[in-house]
Formats: C-alpha cells, structure tokens, sequence
C-alpha cells in the first residue's frame, strides 16, 4: 500500500472503517477541498415522492463569478458497490431533481439564512453575478441551470468511471486519501476545480475564469498525427463539469523533442468516451498550425501532464507556454 515520508515520519494509507467518518472529514475540511470561493452545505434531506433519494450535501460554488452553479455532493467508500451505491443516488436525484426544486430550494434558503457568515458569502458572490436577491438567485441555479454532481471518494476505480459514463448528469470525480502515523493524519487530494482557481487567483494572472475557453493536451507523436491531425479529433480528455459548455478550442502540446503547442482547433461537439468519465472532441474543421509556442527553458511545471485550460486569444498571443498560463 501506498506511503508518504515527511520530515522523517512514515504515514500509513488510512482505510476509513465507514462512509459516516470518511463524511466527517469532508465536512471538516470543506473550505480546502472545494475552495473560498464555495459554500458546502451539509445538509441531508429527503427528496422526490415515488423515487425517493438522500443527497449528502450541496456545494454552491462561485468559481465562475458571472455563471455560480449548484452540484449535488455523494461522498463515497471505493468499497462500496458503485452501481447501488453512487448509480443509484445520482440516477435517483436526476430523476427527482425538477420535481423537488421548491422543497431544495426551501432548505437551502433555510442553511443560507441560519448562518450570517454564509448568508453574507452568497449574498457577495450572487451580487456579483448580477443577482437580484438571495431568492433570485436561489431560482437561477436551481431552475434554470444544470445541476451536477461531484462524487468524493477515497479511490477512484474503473468501476465508478464506467457508471458515471452511463449516466447524463455531467460529474466530477474527487479522490481524498488519508494517511496516518502515531500522533497526526494528513490528507492527500486535489481541490475542486483546482487549475482552474489557480490560474485566475493568482496574483499575477489578468485572465478571468469566464474567459478560459480552450483546453490544451500532451499529445505523442503517433496519436497526434493520427487523431488530431487525420482524424479531426482528440479523446479520452478528462474535462471538469464546470468546463463543458464553455469549451470552443483544443490546442496541442506536442512533448519532446518538440515541447511545444503547434496546433489548434475549434471544436463542434463534445461526448463521453466509451465506459468512462471521459469525453472526445470533434474539430469542426482541420487543425491549424500556428506559429510554435515553445516550453520555457527555465521554467519547471509548464508542461501540460494533464488537459489545462486557457482561452484562445491568450494562446494567439502567446510567445512562450508562460504567456499561455
């Protein structure tokens, strides 16, 4: 099983004995997982008449500043049967969604308006967004924007990623790990939206979260010349929920020898790939080349590993892959 060495110290894998503790956990680190830019509402109640079903929480996230959204939270033991567990709960709430949007709407106001600090949180990021009220607001992101979900689970599996495929609610998997020794834990994890946030929060960034309309891929040589090139698509890309309807462009960062991006194209649609949680996307058109955008010499951590995101006149304008992040 996995380790983490610190400072001399050897943490041991934590497996949570129940889903009840590895929930409390979340909770309590909330604010970390899913930013300041996010309210986590701990709330578990009863929706839908004859297709009843438990959320285990609500995140209203405000990362977009012009577009907050709702997503519905299942924190999850890799442990546990994900078709009956996690299928069954998002399959369930995405039937039950619309017809309990006034019963969610009345508790989530209830959360909202029982906490000052919270209530004064959303009423900054809904005036924002150009909100009248806490009530108009409440109506927007429950009524007239799609919900989605974000599964918190200890280790993602092939599993999960083939009934989260099945499903039409656009979801984000986020794994949590524990590790322990003697005296303290730590946790291991990424953030909710993480490379998102950190490229608009920066301090030294000018680009805001509503303009990243362009994701940018490692390609290799063989699948580059075949796929982007020749077949006018790329796939198996792991893209966040928040990012699927804004998504124009797919860029191309070719790794060494060449080491920097070289293409570009606009795309027309995006699916889901095969069993997975994973999309392809369809270029409207051929790829076209552009002046090459090469990788800083002295820079570490450029390099795209992961799809990142970015938006097409920062990538048009760019001189090096700094100028693109």
């Amino acid at each position: 099983m996995e380790r983490i060495l610190n400072n001399n110290l050897t943490y041991s894998y934590y497996e949570y004995p129940s889903e009840k503790e590895f929930e409390q956990v979340i909770v309590q680190q909330a604010p970390h997982i899913f930013g300041s830019q996010s309210i986590y509402i701990d709330i578990k109640k009863r929706i839908g008449d004859s297709i009843i079903t438990i959320p285990d929480g609500y995140l209203i996230d405000f990362s977009f500043e012009q577009e907050p959204r709702l997503y519905i939270i299942e924190n999850e033991l890799s442990s546990h049967d994900p078709y009956k567990h996690i299928g069954s709960q998002l399959l369930k709430f995405a039937i039950s969604y619309k017809a309990s949007g006034r019963k969610i709407k009345a508790f989530l106001l209830e959360h909202l308006m029982a906490d000052k600090s919270i209530l004064a949180k959303a009423e900054k990021g809904l005036k924002a967004a150009g909100y009248r009220n806490i009530d108009d607001f409440l109506e927007s992101i429950i009524f007239e924007k799609t919900v989605a979900a974000i599964v918190v689970i200890d280790q993602a599996t092939p599993e999960l990623e083939n009934v989260l495929s099945q499903l039409t609610m656009d979801t984000d998997i986020l794994e949590f790990q524990t590790f322990i020794n003697k005296t303290e834990r730590i946790h291991k994890f990424t953030p909710f939206n993480a490379d998102i946030r950190e490229l608009t929060e920066s301090s030294k960034s000018d680009i805001k979260a509503e303009d990243l309309n362009t994701v940018v891929v490692a390609a290799r040589e063989e699948g580059f010349e075949q796929e982007f090139l020749k077949n006018n698509c790329w796939y198996s890309i792991r893209i966040h929920a928040s990012m699927l309807d804004k998504i124009k462009y797919i860029a191309a960062y070719q790794v060494a020898p060449v080491s920097a991006i070289t293409y570009y194209a606009e795309i027309s649609k995006i699916e889901k790939w095969n069993d997975t949680n994973k999309y392809i996307l369809y270029f409207k058109d051929k790829a076209i080349k552009i002046k090459a955008i090469p990788l800083d010499k002295n820079k570490k951590g450029l390099a795209p590993q992961a799809p990142r995101y970015t938006s097409i006149d920062r990538l048009l304008k760019a001189k090096s892959l700094a100028d693109v992040f």
